[in-house]
Parts: structure tokens; sequence; C-alpha cells
């Protein structure tokens, strides 16, 4: 199939993880890709193999080093994608941090603001700056929230209201740009496969019990959590969500939130 096939697509976080299995799963589809992320290395090499498996799909690619803090430099990256692709067809507001500070009260005033920044102010930078030149016709916004905008997750509330946030954004966001005909969403990834939760770090966390936990380990811990019988999900079971709101199969869909997470939120015990 062919669903993206004429359409050009904003991906920020792109990478690696969520961000680089959406650019290259889109472009599968027939999109042409403009992939933003952080400047400096290890960044810029991500960015090049991101943009070499989407030129394998046949994608054209417009890379930028960008770090979406930076209204300007996001929106410039966006006007030189428009130059080169065409107008912005689809927004994939990926990019976002998880720190694992531990509770509320002892959150650093540093990490705090740097969840808030990244995640909120990025998301809402990257917004604004694709739909400055977004087709005339309309589109798709598609927001990467997380479970923990739905179920509350100890030790993260820095992360947890950075990502209610940019969910209330998006509801806001359909509202006001529906009458253009673009349409906004966001995508609710729970345990993902990347180094945002398979990392010693995260593994420390959940296996204190443990001298040097592997991500084995972990799996038996997360397993538990879920419906299905798996420990997390991955960046491509997320990406063909993003995928499905991109595409005018979803044409009539707007302000859904829309869960990835194997039945992580809706388990009872």
């Amino acid at each position: 199939m062919a669903r993206m096939t004429g359409k050009v697509v904003l991906i920020t976080g792109a990478g690696g993880g969520i961000g680089r299995a959406c650019a290259v799963r889109l472009a599968e589809e027939g999109a042409d890709i403009v992939a933003l992320d952080l400047p400096g290395e290890p960044g810029r090499t991500a960015l090049a193999e991101t943009a070499r498996l989407a030129r394998e799909q046949g994608a054209r690619v417009v890379t930028a080093e960008v770090d979406t803090r930076d209204a300007d430099a996001v929106a410039a990256a966006a006007r030189t994608g428009a130059d080169e692709l065409g107008p912005i067809d689809t927004i994939v507001a990926n990019a976002g941090i998880c720190d694992n500070p531990g509770p509320s009260w002892e959150i650093d005033d540093d990490i705090w603001n740097r969840s808030i920044d990244v995640n909120v102010t990025g998301t809402w930078n990257t917004i604004g700056a694709g739909v400055a030149v977004m087709n005339p016709n309309g589109g798709s916004v598609v927001i990467t929230s997380s479970t923990a905008a739905i179920k509350a997750v100890p030790g993260a509330s820095h992360y947890s209201a950075a990502k209610t946030a940019i969910t209330g954004l998006a509801k806001t966001l359909a509202n006001e740009l529906g009458g253009r005909s673009i349409r906004v969403n966001t995508v609710h990834p729970g345990a993902v496969g990347t180094p945002m939760t398979l990392n010693p770090a995260t593994f420390a966390r959940l296996r204190p019990d443990l001298e040097n936990p592997t991500a084995a380990d972990v799996a038996e811990v997360l397993s538990r959590r879920m419906l299905l019988p798996v420990p997390w999900v991955e960046p491509v079971d997320v990406s063909n969500a993003v995928l499905f709101l991109a595409s005018d199969e979803s044409r009539y869909v707007t302000g859904l939130q829309m869960v990835v997470d194997a039945g992580q939120t809706q388990k009872v015990a």
C-alpha cells in the first residue's frame, strides 16, 4: 500500500526510537520526510542514519539539527523543509525526554523545567512552526504523549505533568484547527523497547533486588503489568498508530487519545 504518497511529514526526535520508526514507516507508505533532531553528536549521526533508512524506502528527506525549545530554529527548519519538499501535510511532534528523579518533592528545579521545556514548549513550538507551512487543504497533527498522561507514574510527576499538558493542548488545537481541516490527535505509548525504557537506570529502578539487572530481568516485571503477554511494545507498533492518524483512513478522527500499551493502563490488578 501507499497511504502517504505525495505527503510531506515533519517529525521531531527523528534520530531514533519512535521518531525513527515513524520516519521509516511513513516513508514505506510513500511520504517524504522532514526529520529533526538535536544538534551535535550523537544526534547528528543518528539523524543521518534515519535519513538513510527513509531514503532506502524511496523518500525524499530533509534533515535539520534543531533543539525544539528554540522556536526560531524549529520555524526555520519547517520552512526549509516545505520549500524543498512542498507544504507540510503531517506534523509528528515526537521529541521528548523522561528523567527518573524520584518522589515529587525531591525533583530538582532544573529537571522539572527541562521536562516542561522539552515536552511541552518543544511540542508547542513544533506545531506552531509546522502549521505555519501546512498544506492549505488541511492535514494531520500527531503528538506523542504517554500513558503517563492517563495513569499515575510514581517517581515521574514532572513527566506525567508534561504529557498531560500536551494531551490538553491537543484537545484545544483540535477545536481551533478543525475548521481548517487539520486533525489533531495524541498517541499514548506505554513501555516501548527504546533506550528510554531499556537503560541501566531503569533496570536498577525496576529490579532493586539485583546487583546488575538486565533487560531480561526487567521484562519479567513489566510483563506482569500488561494484559497482553509482552513486556513492552516496539517502536514500529507506535509508528503504525501514527500512520493511521496521519493517513486519510482517519480523515474524520480528531481529538482522539490512541493508547498503544499492550493493555497496561487497563489492567485491574
